[in-house]
């Protein structure tokens, strides 16, 4: 093979040798052949840290499919008003504790707090500042040793993740023998949570699934909701702030539920149904700067794509840069520009922000619903400005403001739309 193709090349990730498969065709080949030709892939640094995935027995995409019919119980009707009300709880105490009275303030870790604060919520129904915060320093730890060299050495960031896995791991698992407890003497939560859900689940012999297994499930679940949807509101920030136009529009059209509603009344599925302008602005900033560069796969036969053979264990790569700034998809694609998303959007396989195929991300339409709630609140409560307006980006794995995107408040509820 040779190393540079428009196609196919080959390159070296997290000391991986890796085939990166590029463009419409690329995404295609490998989202529609998943199990086939390839299956996901994780590697070694990840595996050490989540148990479960170093287990041969355990397909990625059969635990995808588990947590994405799991993930899809949050929506229907009779839950995702639950959903509705969580959301909105936390989005306004996070904005009276860390916005309010504030006139500059950071955005990315307060809207790590504001992710963290609502999955422990909405999947192990902890609320208690002190039960939240014991979480998420090590959950920090472990995203920065996931996608670093696994050398397992004193004070390097992978030892460190490794550690900060065992902790959350042993954490997790005495959540989950509470839970049981607390199920036997009827103290349990009445609403159903993850692990409410996790707790009813068998594995292929039919036996309830061992406490280990739930801890790791509900922490890779943690490690993709969390950091993620905290990026997109960051980024949606960012762009609000420099493009005062777009910011109108938005501004608007959340204006015009706000104000269809009667006071105190709480957001609904058929208000974000409404928020159409606001969500393909969402799309447009994680198609600039999507939440996740792309994923690995490993090849299970020897196959031939565009002239080139790839042998069985190679390692593939699809990433979202090769479609997504692509004038033969987008064109002008640094311009920002919602309307791409209007009508049928996007070509298929252009725009893959939460992968595709079997292994598409299972919480995007959650993550849906938490970043247009925080978005309603935010933009009927504040304008904003950036503070550094070339404000470099970092990736590590996520895309992140060096600074963490400081911005001026200014505070002012507004009254209505002229």
């Amino acid at each position: 093979m040779n190393k540079y193709s428009k196609h196919i090349f080959r390159t070296s990730l997290l000391g991986q040798s890796v085939v990166v498969l590029c463009g419409l065709d690329g995404n295609k080949f490998l989202f529609s052949n998943e199990n086939k030709l390839a299956v996901p892939w994780l590697p070694r640094s990840i595996h050490k840290m989540f148990p479960y995935s170093n287990n041969d027995k355990i397909s990625l995409v059969d635990e995808a499919k588990k947590l994405r019919k799991i993930l899809s119980q949050f929506l229907v009707p009779d839950v995702r008003q639950r959903c509705f009300c969580i959301m909105e709880r936390v989005v306004k105490q996070n904005l009276a504790t860390n916005w309010d009275n504030k006139r500059k303030v950071t955005v990315l870790p307060l809207a790590m707090k504001y992710t963290l604060c609502l999955i422990c919520d909405l999947f192990l129904s902890i609320d208690d500042p002190a039960g939240i915060e014991e979480l998420g320093a090590p959950l920090e730890q472990l995203r920065a040793g996931l996608f670093s060299l696994p050398i397992d050495l004193p004070g390097t960031s992978y030892s460190l993740g490794l550690k900060a896995s065992k902790f959350l791991m042993n954490k997790l698992v005495l959540i989950v023998k509470q839970r049981k407890i607390d199920l036997e003497q009827n103290k349990a939560p009445t609403t159903l949570d993850l692990l409410s859900y996790l707790l009813l689940e068998v594995d292929d012999d039919g036996n309830l699934l061992d406490e280990s297994v739930i801890a790791s499930r509900i922490l890779g679940t943690f490690i993709g909701a969390h950091e993620a949807s905290a990026t997109v509101i960051t980024f949606t920030i960012k762009y609000l702030a420099e493009l005062p136009g777009v910011y109108s529009e938005v501004q608007k059209e959340m204006m015009e539920i706000k104000n269809s509603k009667v006071p105190g009344d709480l957001l609904n599925w058929d208000d974000t149904q409404k928020m159409k302008y606001s969500w393909n602005v969402v799309c447009e900033v994680m198609r600039l700067v999507p939440p996740i560069q792309g994923t690995f796969r490993e090849a299970i036969v020897d196959f031939d794509y565009k002239g080139f053979s790839v042998p069985k264990g190679w390692k593939l790569f699809w990433s979202t840069s090769s479609t997504h700034k692509n004038s033969d998809y987008f064109s002008e694609p640094e311009r920002f520009d919602p309307a791409r998303f209007e009508g049928k959007g996007p070509a298929p396989y252009t725009y893959i922000p939460f992968g595709g195929g079997p292994h598409l991300c299972p919480g995007k339409d959650l993550a849906k619903l938490q970043i247009l709630v925080f978005m309603y609140h935010v933009v009927t409560k504040y304008k904003w400005e950036t503070v550094l307006p070339d404000e470099e980006i970092n990736f590590h794995p996520f895309p992140k403001p060096a600074h963490g995107l400081p911005i001026l408040l200014q505070h002012e509820n507004v009254q209505g739309i002229e």
